[in-house]
């Protein structure tokens, strides 16, 4: 039997500023679909504003060659540290997980690069259900997508 609650964390390089990252994130998500289509199809805003803790976001993103749509809460923001972090309010994740959260944290590393972390936080409904690593590998392949656009 597997335990109802988990974390998974990976790290990824890429060569643009941690603070490019974040700031995309933060105040342009809805820009991310321009750099990363094959990930994110669109991103809106549904309550606060872009770049507020407490705003509501509607994401459009494909995992596992299926259309999905996750509505989240940014619960937090931490600028000095380049972080943000997310609660899956309702969508295609919820169906499996009772909570989901999603935290990212840009870190620089040396000259105009940077480490991506992305953390997941989960309560599965039911022991059934397998731990989330396609969409650990998602935001691997999202964050390598940007980093085109943001080495610019």
């Amino acid at each position: 039997m597997s335990s109802l609650q988990g974390k998974l964390e990976t790290d990824v390089e890429i060569k643009a500023p941690a603070s490019k990252h974040h700031e995309i994130f933060k105040h342009r998500p809805h820009h991310v679909s321009n750099h990363a289509s094959d990930f994110v199809q669109g991103c809106d805003l549904h309550e606060g504003e872009w770049g507020a803790v407490d705003s509501v976001i509607c994401w459009k993103y494909f995992l596992d060659g299926k259309p999905r749509v996750a509505k989240v809460l940014v619960e937090a923001i931490d600028d000095e540290n380049n972080t943000m972090a997310y609660k899956v309010l309702e969508g295609d994740l919820k169906e499996q997980y009772k909570s989901f959260r999603v935290t990212t944290k840009s870190i620089p590393k040396g000259n105009k690069e940077s480490v991506i972390r992305w953390s997941l936080e989960y309560e599965k409904r039911h022991d059934e259900i397998i731990d989330p690593h396609t969409l650990l590998e998602f935001f691997t392949g999202l964050s390598k997508d940007l980093e085109k656009h943001l080495a610019d």
